[in-house]
């Protein structure tokens, strides 16, 4: 395996009190050295000047669709595009077709992904078999196979009963449960935010309502069991404030917000239509304001894309007539969040870079999110001011399904190493 010298970056590091212009020197898939003017010859010298050196970014929520869905995307695109998103590993949704409940699927994922050489993969299992909410899965043999987290994700766990079984198993096996809060009563029929934009389009709403009441039942069953509870895609002020509030009280809560929900409102959906159209939907400005707040003063964990790719086809179906929900991400992630937190003074570089590596890497259990002497050579490098148009027909993703096509950015990724592999140069 080649090393490498990484010269003349700034080296930013939270979870290791680092932050200032270093050197690092990888071999053998491993950081060797971290130091200012490191001498001595390697393999290749990668020049970072004018670039922030962090850890790999970890996005704990994404939609690659294989098996089952390979017309909108596969594991190989995938992995690309997080790759060029600067992500060094995923954790991959189990709503395939078939769903992944079964340890064997759960090894395959990771064996394929290993073969493919780009990202780490971290699969997401079932809650309930077939995510149908009757039975949970073999929540031990999943873990054993490399799963990291359990969902029902595209539906909540079905019943408050199951939910405290998952949750009690999942504390036992040291995992958490991810769990999609939408009561589907509330929300049956809705295509976008309920609203104004909802009025005036003629279509049927989703109310925020839907979300709170499904995130009150979960932290009442997190209180209840003691077992770590993670808040998928929370998008309402409702919802962001019972979060705030739980952790006050001590629950094992953690939650992560997409871009999505916090650089758009649902006005979007005037201009882009059903590429504006997700789930949860894109909501009001009081809501983005209020998720940003929750992201500047720490309720929020993480920051993870929910890219959720779907061929062409599908999306220009009719707003209300069929088109699904979900956009993706992985590629816009870093500069939306350069572009609309720290540009904008809301947060600091350190504090952005916590929400895409330490963190995830803390929810998920994983020894990743770090740049130390011996730790994984997983490193995403990025000038923050690098300014770069985003065209979405150029994507590494197989579909194109994204409101931001067009979009000018400030801040890029310039590289992204795993394994001490370069996996993507710009």
């Amino acid at each position: 395996m080649a090393s490498i010298l990484i010269t003349g970056g700034r080296v930013l590091s939270p979870e290791d009190n680092l932050d200032g212009a270093l050197d690092v020197r990888i071999e053998d898939g491993v950081i060797r050295e971290i130091g200012p003017n490191l001498a001595g010859g390697a393999d290749e010298t990668l020049d970072a000047s004018s670039c922030v050196v962090a850890p790999g970014f970890i996005d704990i929520h994404v939609h690659f669709r294989e098996p089952g869905g390979e017309a909108s995307e596969t594991l190989e695109t995938g992995l690309a595009a997080a790759v060029a998103g600067g992500f060094t590993a995923v954790a991959t949704m189990p709503n395939t077709k078939p769903v992944i409940d079964q340890p064997e699927l759960v090894a395959a994922q990771i064996e394929k992904a290993r073969s493919l050489g780009l990202a780490r993969v971290f699969p997401v299992a079932a809650v309930s078999m077939g995510s149908q909410g009757e039975s949970l899965t073999d929540f031990a043999a999943l873990v054993a196979a490399g799963a990291v987290a359990f969902s029902d994700d595209g539906r909540p766990v079905k019943t408050a009963g199951l939910l405290r079984r998952a949750l009690k198993q999942s504390r036992e096996l040291g995992v958490p449960i991810s769990e999609h809060c939408e009561d589907a009563s509330l929300t049956a029929g809705g295509v976008i935010n309920e609203g104004p934009v909802a009025a005036k389009l003629g279509v049927r709403g989703i109310p925020n309502s839907s979300e709170d009441v499904c995130v009150a039942r979960g932290l009442v069953m997190a209180e209840a069991t003691g077992g770590h509870l993670h808040v998928a895609h929370l998008s309402t002020a409702g919802a962001l404030d019972m979060v705030r509030q739980a952790k006050r009280r001590g629950l094992r809560v953690t939650c992560e917000v997409a871009p999505h929900h916090f650089a758009l409102t649902e006005e979007a959906v005037l201009k882009y239509g059903a590429n504006a159209k997700m789930n949860p939907p894109l909501r009001s400005a009081a809501d983005v304001e209020a998720i940003r707040a929750g992201i500047a003063d720490g309720t929020v964990d993480a920051i993870a894309t929910d890219h959720a790719p779907h061929a062409a086809e599908l999306k220009a179906k009719p707003l209300d007539g069929g088109a699904p929900f979900g956009i993706i991400g992985l590629e816009t992630a870093l500069g939306l969040a350069l572009s609309e937190l720290v540009h904008t003074g809301l947060i600091s570089l350190w504090h952005m870079i916590s929400l895409f590596s330490a963190n995830p890497a803390r929810i998920i259990n994983q020894p990743l999110g770090r740049i130390r002497i011996g730790g994984a050579a997983d490193l995403t490098l990025f000038n923050p001011d690098f300014e770069w148009t985003y065209r979405v027909a150029e994507g590494r993703s197989k579909s194109r399904n994204s409101p931001f096509d067009g979009r000018t950015f400030r801040g890029a990724v310039t590289a992204t190493i795993v394994a001490g592999n370069i996996v993507y140069r710009r």
